[in-house]
């Protein structure tokens, strides 16, 4: 195992036989496609030489971890660990900074969401960290954890429940964006996904690795006050 190298400036926090865990930065998809030029399995497999197996995904403008096979019954062994996260104790967590703050210090939103043509039940976990001023607008920091694995879940959750995640151009409030950006310096999309967590068992290891912020996140959160 290594831990915390770097290849073709990827950070990898974690590395196994079975797989690897990536710290993606925003900005990169990741899976190719057209009009992408650049896309994580794309280096990957220009760095182990041959194709890796995506077992998840991140949005392209999502920081964070990211579990990669090395081989096709590795993908299918994490694949059914990830569909069975609730039965065998597996834990995604993800940081987001958001506009205003939620109505309770730590809850669940329960909404359903559209998914391939249908609506389907959804929900997401939320612990409030900090609260956060800048110019007389409030910005919250919280915790997040997938009950379920709809596309986007987080972003449209938070956006339907009036806290949207700042720097989210599609579902978020594209004024609110503008103000943070002039005010507080926002570039990018405010959600990082922090914590992954498989206990022993299926996997026949345990793995619990935890993604730094990246610098952009931390110093927004200092500007508005939820660090120091």
């Amino acid at each position: 195992m290594t831990d915390n190298k770097t290849s073709k400036n990827q950070e990898i926090l974690f590395e196994n036989d079975l797989c690897l865990v990536l710290n993606k930065p925003a900005g990169l998809a990741v899976q190719g496609g057209e009009g992408i030029k650049n896309s994580l399995d794309r280096l990957l497999e220009q760095e182990y030489g041959h194709p890796l197996n995506l077992v998840h995904r991140l949005d392209k403008d999502t920081s964070g971890l990211i579990l990669v096979a090395k081989n096709r019954e590795a993908a299918s062994l994490f694949a059914g660990i990830f569909a069975a996260r609730k039965e065998n104790g597996m834990v995604k967590r993800y940081l987001a900074c958001c506009a205003g703050n939620p109505q309770a210090e730590k809850g669940s939103i329960r909404v359903d969401l559209e998914s391939r043509g249908r609506s389907r039940a959804s929900e997401t976990f939320f612990t409030l960290l900090g609260r956060g001023l800048c110019a007389g607008k409030s910005c919250s920091l919280l915790e997040l954890e997938l009950g379920t694995g709809r596309m986007h879940q987080i972003r449209r959750h938070l956006a339907m429940t009036g806290t949207p995640v700042l720097g989210d151009d599609k579902y978020g409030d594209f004024s609110l964006n503008r103000f943070f950006r002039k005010e507080a310096g926002l570039r990018r999309l405010l959600l990082h996904a922090s914590r992954l967590i498989i206990p022993p068992g299926r996997a026949g290891f345990a793995l619990d690795v935890s993604a730094p912020l990246p610098l952009y996140f931390e110093d927004f959160l200092r500007h508005c006050g939820i660090l120091t």
